[in-house]
């Protein structure tokens, strides 16, 4: 899977009608609604949309006929395997009828055209894990987990004896991961999946 790395913005003519493409990144719902509010114009006919999290999609069709804008947007972000997507397409009216097929062609053809400018960058699946390492052992910790490549250390707390960090590992290199920090401090850090579960 792949998202965005930036902004991306398309515009054609067609049939004298007016199609604007904005593709952006989004972490979350809120994020996507909030572009939308944002970004749509209020002196054009129609601003449609779609977006993509994970499993979790929209799509509305701001008044065109059902079926012919918003779903023709998300197949565009579906077809290029994006996730974590909106891409609101505008329309101002020129004045000649599209009818089903063109509108779809349209919708869906501007918001492709612009997915396909935009700069692309890999999604890495990752799953959490929290270490208790006493100080003596941090700095090899973080010299190791510093070569694993798309891990990242998301919280550092310090206490008494040491530090507790959130990891987000590669989903696929979790088992690694873990076997290896429990190897080089030969199985004294503590190892959970929610912050709760580490204790001295």
């Amino acid at each position: 899977m792949f998202t965005l790395a930036k902004r991306e913005v398309f515009e054609q003519e067609i049939k004298r009608s007016r199609f604007l493409a904005i593709a952006l990144p989004v972490a979350d719902e809120e994020a996507a609604k909030d572009f939308i509010a944002r970004e749509s114009y209020s002196d054009a006919n129609h601003n449609c949309w779609a977006w993509r999290m994970g499993q979790n999609y929209r799509f509305n069709d701001d008044g065109e006929p059902s079926g012919t804008a918003g779903k023709p947007i998300l197949q565009a972000i579906d077809g290029l395997e994006l996730d974590n997507v909106v891409v609101l397409v505008t329309r101002w009216f020129g004045g000649t009828l599209l009818g089903s097929g063109g509108l779809i062609r349209a919708y869906g053809g501007t918001a492709a055209l612009c997915l396909r400018a935009s700069e692309l960058v890999e999604l890495i699946p990752t799953q959490t894990s929290y270490i208790r390492a006493h100080f003596s052992e941090l700095a090899l910790i973080k010299a190791r987990l510093a070569g694993v490549e798309h891990l990242t250390i998301a919280s550092e707390d310090f206490h008494n004896t040491g530090a507790d960090l959130r990891l987000e590992i590669p989903s696929h290199q979790k088992d690694a991961v873990l076997r290896m920090l429990t190897d080089i401090t030969a199985g004294r850090i503590q190892i959970a999946d929610k912050a709760e579960d580490l204790s001295f």
